[in-house]
């Protein structure tokens, strides 16, 4: 596996310019997709923000452009738990280069009925993770467009302790929501992964990188009205736990980083520095069962019959061969 090169120490306050690049952050309208966005948009970038709520979309704009004068972001309409709109939003995009895709929305339920997606796909499994395995597809040929693209796609904490059933991967038989989300995460990761290992074998420049934002709280995060308002008491209160964890300011940063730090190799995983948990986004060592490979190429294989795509990044001269339904 590849190993990040040696650089200065990543500063998260003093980010490098990125004018001239263009970003995608699934989920950017809210939690720590807002901050991923507000945090590109200030390296001068063009950050674009998917979202399948318009008006949340709005709310966001408004708030990052109101901290970032003269911030380049727009929305593009996003519903990964609708995989037939998935080629119209990519179009939404428009032409040209895109540098990175950050993998970053996903919806987490707390209670049972079970859910499914308009394909029939259980919702978490859906959103968290088939979505972003077929966005990953449709948006080939621009990544493939620009030189040392990134697709940059968020795992969770969560999925340390889990481990996929592979004859169940959408919790038919056993559902249980919080299980059922962890695996979801634990499923983007070990996507995040076998992306590396297919774009290496093909040679190609675009990086798959994998980040986890550690421990965050809304209780810990800055207001941004009206997509967050923290009270004085809220703050006080969780002051001790921010010890332990962090807001979600702070957990943007590692899938910043994935996106702008030039010493940055594919397959690495980046997350806090302090117990993987909060603090400076660091290069952490795979946890055991995200280096089972075999598990990984199944779940490929899986989602593949799932989507009815696959993502297949080949030389820019047969890029017109790539594009499927």
């Amino acid at each position: 596996m590849s190993s990040a090169s040696q650089s200065p120490q990543w500063d998260v306050r003093r980010l490098p310019r990125a004018g001239g690049k263009r970003f995608l952050v699934t989920g950017g309208n809210a939690g720590i997709g807002y901050f991923v966005t507000e945090q590109l948009a200030g390296t001068g970038a063009t950050v674009v923000l998917g979202s399948r709520d318009r008006a949340k979309a709005e709310d966001a704009i408004v708030s990052i452009r109101s901290r970032v004068p003269g911030a380049k972001v727009r929305h593009v309409p996003l519903d990964l738990a609708d995989l037939a709109s998935l080629k119209s939003s990519v179009a939404a995009l428009g032409p040209g280069r895109l540098d990175a895709v950050v993998h970053n929305a996903g919806v987490a339920l707390d209670h049972p009925p079970r859910r499914e997606s308009a394909d029939g796909h259980e919702l978490m499994f859906a959103t968290n993770h088939l979505g972003h395995f077929a966005l990953t597809h449709h948006l080939a040929p621009l990544l493939l467009a620009t030189p040392g693209s990134r697709i940059v796609t968020t795992g969770s904490f969560a999925a340390k302790s889990e481990r996929l059933d592979l004859d169940d991967l959408q919790s038919a038989r056993d559902y249980r929501p919080k299980r059922a989300y962890s695996r979801s995460k634990l499923a983007q990761m070990l996507f995040a992964l076998e992306l590396d290992r297919r774009l290496r074998a093909v040679g190609s420049t675009t990086l798959s990188v994998l980040v986890h934002p550690g421990g965050a709280l809304d209780s810990l995060t800055p207001s941004r009205p009206p997509i967050h308002v923290r009270t004085t008491g809220e703050r006080l209160s969780r002051l001790p736990l921010g010890l332990v964890v962090q807001g979600k300011d702070a957990a943007a940063w590692p899938a910043v980083r994935a996106v702008l730090d030039p010493g940055v190799r594919g397959g690495l995983m980046l997350g806090p520095r302090a117990f993987g948990l909060r603090g400076a986004p660091v290069v952490e060592s795979l946890w055991n069962h995200l280096a089972d490979a075999a598990t990984a190429a199944r779940l490929w294989e899986a989602s593949r019959e799932l989507t009815g795509v696959e993502p297949t990044f080949t030389a820019p001269t047969e890029l017109g061969e790539t594009e499927g339904p």
